[in-house]
């Protein structure tokens, strides 16, 4: 019975779901960097 309630209003809804479909297209053009990749030979190299 101490259930709360909680309404959202529907501005802050369509304002959360315009953030995710921007963040969505954001991240298909800027793809997220893959922290864990490990750089290959001939890219820590300095080539004179």
């Amino acid at each position: 019975m101490g259930e709360i309630v909680r309404f959202v209003p529907k501005t802050e809804l369509e304002r959360a779901r315009l953030i995710r479909e921007a963040r969505t297209i954001y991240d298909s053009i800027f793809p997220p960097a893959a922290p864990d990749r490990v750089p290959q030979d001939s890219e820590d190299r300095v080539k004179t």
